[in-house]
């Protein structure tokens, strides 16, 4: 059965997630997942995610602050495993359902996978940010981060619904 069509609901990760090997204390990690009732392969999915009019904004975003500059034709050969950098992120691990990215500071990670049910596909999204040592030695993610959390989560539903609505659409 399909959830509402809408629906980006927080949800745990998948057993087989690439991005379970940053579920540790101290660490940070997020999964977002949605339905569609029709089969999506991964290319399909990451295509769409890295191409929607909001993600193209943070691109340009990367190539302007960071000189990390990327294009659509370059994110089609992501996608289909003919290249493993894009913008900001190296491919860190990639599976046939799955694809884990890792931003040039080592600090993030960017997880899309998908997974069948029914006729249909589960679309699923995460990040993770990794600790750095505080100034009394723990395990933080810093100020910036914890700052800017309630935006992330935000920003990964709306990213999560630009995906699904460019696959829905057929775009």
């Amino acid at each position: 059965m399909f959830r509402d069509r809408h629906a980006i609901v927080r949800d745990q990760l998948p057993a087989s997630a690439l991005l379970r090997r940053y579920v540790y204390p101290g660490a940070y990690a997020d999964c977002y997942m949605t339905q569609l009732p029709t089969a999506i392969c991964l290319p399909e999915y990451v295509e769409a995610f890295y191409t929607t009019v909001v993600f193209k904004l943070e691109r340009l975003i990367l190539r302007w602050l960071a000189g990390k500059p990327s294009s659509d034709p370059e994110v089609r050969r992501l996608a289909h495993a003919e290249i493993d950098s894009f913008a900001a992120w190296s491919v860190e691990a990639r599976a046939p359902d799955q694809l884990l990215l890792c931003d040039f500071q080592h600090r993030t990670r960017s997880w899309l996978m998908v997974a069948p049910v029914g006729s249909g596909t589960c679309l699923y999204f995460g990040s993770a940010v990794t600790p750095v040592r505080g100034r009394s030695g723990e395990p933080t993610l810093g100020f910036t981060f914890n700052a800017l959390l309630g935006f992330h989560k935000l920003y990964s539903r709306v990213l999560l619904r630009a995906a699904r609505s460019r696959l829905a659409s057929g775009r």
